[in-house]
C-alpha cells in the first residue's frame, strides 16, 4: 500500500473528502463530514480505520498487524501496520467497510444523497 493508492480509493468513494483537522502530518478522510480513516502521510506505517464492534477483537487475534485504534475508541477503531502482513486488496477493503459503517450513521437524507 502507498499513500497514492489509498487517497486515489479514499476519494473514489462518495461524498468523500481529506482535510488536515489535526496538524500537518494526520490525513483524514471524512464521508459527509463524519470521519472514516486517518493516516500519517510522513511515516506511512499505519492507517485507523472504522470497525464493526463484533468484529474488532476477531481481526485483532487473527492479524497481528491488527491493533487497537490509536487515540481511538478502541471498541469501534482498529489501527491496521502497513507491515506487508495484509494485502493491499484486504486493506481496502477494510477502507470500504470502514465507509460504509460511517454511511450507515449518517441521517436519511445525507444518505440519499449519496445514492445509499
Amino acid at each position: 500500500m502507498n499513500l497514492e493508492k489509498l487517497q486515489t480509493y479514499c476519494l473514489s468513494l462518495p461524498g468523500t473528502a481529506e482535510a488536515f483537522p489535526f496538524g500537518e502530518t494526520t490525513l483524514v478522510f471524512t464521508v459527509m463530514g463524519k470521519l472514516f480513516a486517518l493516516v500519517d502521510v510522513n511515516s506511512f506505517e499505519s492507517i485507523n480505520l472504522k470497525c464493526d464492534p463484533e468484529e474488532v477483537e476477531e481481526l485483532r487475534e487473527r492479524y497481528e498487524a491488527v491493533l487497537p485504534g490509536y487515540h481511538m475508541n478502541k471498541k469501534h477503531w482498529n489501527t491496521i501496520l502497513f507491515d506487508g502482513s495484509i494485502p493491499d486488496s484486504l486493506l481496502l477493503e477494510w477502507v470500504k467497510n470502514s465507509y460504509d459503517l460511517v454511511v450507515a450513521k449518517l441521517p436519511k437524507k445525507s444518505r440519499e444523497e449519496l445514492g445509499k
